[in-house]
C-alpha cells in the first residue's frame, strides 16, 4: 500500500466529473488499497478518486476514523438511487485544508455500488455514513463542498488560499 497525494483545491481536477469503472482487476484493488492509506494517514474518513487525481468513481469510506479503521469500505461507481429527509451539518475535506462549512445533505439514502470482489451491495445509510457517502459521490461529480458556503465564506476562503499560495511562490 502507498499513501498518495491528496489534491486540493483550487486544482481544476477536483472539478471533473468521473467514469465508471468497467473492469476491476488488480489495478483497481491496489487504488482501493492506496486510497484507503491516503484516508487513514491523513486523518479523514471518506475519499473519493479525484481527490487524489484519479477520475474513476470509487470511494472509500470509513466512519470509525482512521484510529480505529473497524469498518474500511470501497465503493464502486456508488450510485445514491433514494434520499429521505434532510440533515444540516458542518463538513470539512480532506481537499480543503482549514475549511469548514454547513452543508445540508438527506438523512437517509439508498446506494448501490460494487465492492473490490466485483459483487453488488445495495445498503441504507443513515447519519454520519449517509452524510460521508453523499460527500464523496459528489466528488465523483465534481461537486465540492465550498459549493454549498456562502459567498462570504468562500470569498474569504480564496483570499486565504492566494495568501498562501504568494508565501509559497516566495520560497
Amino acid at each position: 500500500m502507498s499513501v498518495r497525494k491528496i489534491v486540493c483545491y483550487p486544482d481544476p481536477i477536483l472539478r471533473e466529473k468521473t467514469d465508471l469503472i468497467q473492469d476491476i482487476n488488480e489495478e483497481i484493488k491496489k487504488l482501493a488499497e492506496d486510497m484507503l492509506e491516503t484516508m487513514y494517514e491523513n486523518k479523514g474518513i471518506g475519499l473519493a478518486g479525484p481527490q487524489i487525481g484519479i477520475l474513476k468513481k470509487i470511494v472509500t469510506v470509513d466512519i470509525s476514523g482512521p484510529e480505529k479503521r473497524e469498518n474500511p469500505m470501497v465503493l464502486i461507481n456508488p450510485e445514491i438511487y433514494e434520499k429521505q429527509g434532510e440533515v444540516e451539518g458542518e463538513e470539512g475535506c480532506l481537499s480543503f485544508p482549514g475549511f469548514r462549512c454547513n452543508v445540508k445533505r438527506a438523512e437517509k439514502i439508498k446506494v448501490r455500488f460494487l465492492d473490490v470482489d466485483g459483487k453488488e451491495h445495495d445498503i441504507s445509510a443513515h447519519e454520519l455514513l449517509s452524510v460521508c457517502i453523499q460527500h464523496e459521490v459528489d466528488h465523483l461529480n465534481g461537486r465540492l463542498i465550498i459549493d454549498y458556503a456562502g459567498k462570504l465564506k468562500k470569498t474569504m476562503y480564496e483570499k486565504k488560499l492566494k495568501k498562501i499560495q504568494k508565501r509559497a511562490r516566495k520560497r
